[in-house]
């Protein structure tokens, strides 16, 4: 069998607000906090993880704190990040729960093989909701506000955009060994949207890319993504990952080491930054999975700074 990613690792994106990004995916929308650190290339900013409770490979969306003024949106960027719940009903409550929160959505409908619900938070991240219709294991996380049967179960199918879609493709499929699966119409009305899948498919393992030529290039902000990650096993299968890379001559970063994850990263054609991350060995690495995200935890090379790191963080209600 060829070498094989099984699904999204997760998605990281950008904030220029920290306290208001934690109470809303935390307070609104019901992830747990699983690991509050810094990015490891910036220690001056927070680098905040929130995913389901027993902080599962594939469930966490993180968030970069850069003082940045908002996204420019366009085409080279990734436009939308998918979540997933367990059913249409669910749908349904969050259409209710937003609006309760002053929280513009759209209709509860079918895009791209799934129910879906559409919204924005209130830097204007672009989020959509899907139905797995329960398919798989999810980990609740018991001091979440949202009740068990409608919390998030983790990551849906990524949206990149892209002008031309040929060496993208031809990057996701003949170097990256994902399959194409679909098209559909983007629900915007600008372009296609092609459907790559790994692993066993599903929800959780897709990657959408529309085509959108009519679109200026994206200028990163808040409310951007930053990158996609992917999901490797293990270190001996990153190490594969790796040398296929420079097989097909392809730059990257080479292996660095996360201490939550080791990861490899590079770029697809029309720049869109992608990572490859092992699910191990994960966030419990230096917390018991009971107080994750509860102090500010460094990886061992950045504790003998974590004086002064401590010291440039603003505080986090």
């Amino acid at each position: 069998m060829s070498l094989q990613l099984t699904g999204i690792h997760h998605l990281t994106a950008i904030t220029a607000n920290a306290a208001g990004n934690l109470h809303f995916y935390r307070n609104i929308l019901g992830l747990r906090l699983v690991k509050k650190t810094v990015n490891q290339d910036d220690t001056s900013a927070y680098h905040l993880f929130y995913a389901d409770g027993e902080a599962t490979p594939g469930t966490d969306m993180t968030f970069f704190d850069w003082p940045v003024g908002p996204e420019r949106r366009g085409t080279h960027s990734i436009v939308r990040t998918s979540l997933r719940v367990a059913s249409r009903e669910s749908l349904g409550w969050w259409k209710e729960r937003l609006t309760g929160e002053g929280i513009v959505s759209g209709a509860v409908s079918d895009i791209g093989g799934y129910p879906s619900l559409d919204f924005e938070d209130p830097e204007g991240q672009r989020l959509r909701l899907v139905s797995d219709d329960g398919k798989g294991d999810s980990h609740a996380w018991a001091g979440s506000p949202v009740p068990v049967e409608h919390q998030i179960r983790g990551l849906g199918p990524i949206v990149i955009s892209v002008p031309d879609i040929t060496n993208t493709e031809a990057v996701v499929t003949d170097v990256m060994n994902m399959r194409k699966a679909r098209e559909y119409a983007s629900p915007d009305g600008k372009g296609h949207v092609h459907v790559f899948e790994m692993g066993d498919g599903g929800p959780a393992a897709e990657l959408h890319v529309a085509v959108q030529p009519g679109l200026a290039p994206a200028r990163q902000g808040a409310g951007a993504v930053h990158h996609v990650a992917f999901r490797a096993p293990d270190e001996k299968t990153l190490h594969q990952w790796t040398a296929r890379l420079a097989e097909f001559r392809l730059p990257s970063s080479g292996e660095v080491e996360r201490y939550y994850f080791r990861s490899l990263y590079f770029r697809e054609p029309n720049g869109i930054l992608f990572e490859i991350a092992t699910d191990g060995p994960g966030f419990t690495a230096d917390e018991p999975l009971e107080t994750l995200g509860e102090k500010l935890a460094l990886p061992p090379f950045l504790e003998p700074r974590r004086a002064s790191i401590e010291a440039g963080l603003k505080p986090l209600k």
